[in-house]
């Protein structure tokens, strides 16, 4: 289990937020702001060789933040954020190892088959990372996008993991009903995950302390990585960041 550091940007600043807040016209339920630059935290993960993580735009006006970030280690963190087909090749080429993306191949609650083909040969399958982070409905998990304020009507499941997997190089999957909150994990989640993906997946959501990531290495069965953020002392919280790293090496 490899630990994914994170740098969540929000108005052009480091933030932890809690899942499922970020809506239009309001300002989310937020955790933590940072005093640091986004480029101190990737020399940081760089110093760290913690190489995987994930630079998240937030909504508008974070583009020269992540450009800042990407440009502290270029090629050792992957971005997402309004990631589409025509912008993919750009943000590569800014430094990122990846791009990630959610809500561009999704359209009226399904998924856009055309789009789909137009970003995978636009990034490259090896260069693409697909966000299935989810929120349960009527006892499933649904894709949500929009910020998570959108459920999707794609699920979860192990046909879907089995097909999508065809398109990119991973997963990664945000439990936004438990993210930012540090109550806990979805354990539900996690198994599924472990059980069905054929390639490797990125959990994050509700990891508090030392306990969550031995249950989580012990429930992913060694091949789900994980991203801690709000718990981390890094983003004001109690859990130590260097303690993580040598947990998860």
């Amino acid at each position: 289990m490899k630990f994914r550091p994170c740098i969540d940007l929000h108005n052009g600043k480091v933030k932890q937020i809690v899942g499922g807040s970020l809506t239009d016209g309001a300002e989310p339920e937020t955790n933590f702001v940072s005093e640091k630059p986004p480029a101190w935290y990737a020399a940081l993960y760089k110093k760290d060789g913690l190489t995987g993580g994930h630079v998240i735009k937030l909504g508008p006006d974070n583009d020269a933040a992540a450009r800042e970030a990407l440009a502290a280690w270029p090629g050792g963190l992957q971005v997402g954020g309004g990631i589409t087909a025509d912008n993919a090749r750009e943000w590569l080429d800014a430094g990122a190892a990846q791009v990630i993306v959610t809500s561009y191949i999704f359209r009226n609650g399904q998924i856009d088959e055309p789009r789909l083909s137009k970003l995978v040969a636009a990034a490259g399958r090896d260069r693409l990372v697909l966000d299935l982070s989810c929120r349960k409905k009527a006892g499933q998990f649904h894709v949500v996008t929009d910020r998570w304020q959108t459920f999707t009507e794609t699920l979860v499941d192990a046909q879907a993991l089995r097909q999508l997997s065809e398109c990119c190089c991973e997963f990664l999957v945000h439990g936004v009903d438990v993210e930012g909150k540090q109550q806990g994990m979805d354990e539900e989640l996690i198994a599924l995950l472990a059980e069905h993906s054929p390639i490797p997946c990125v959990y994050a959501g509700g990891v508090r302390n030392f306990a969550d990531l031995e249950k989580l290495a012990q429930a992913g069965r060694g091949r789900i990585d994980v991203t801690v953020g709000s718990a981390l002392d890094l983003f004001g919280g109690s859990l130590p960041y260097r303690d993580v790293v040598e947990f998860c090496k």
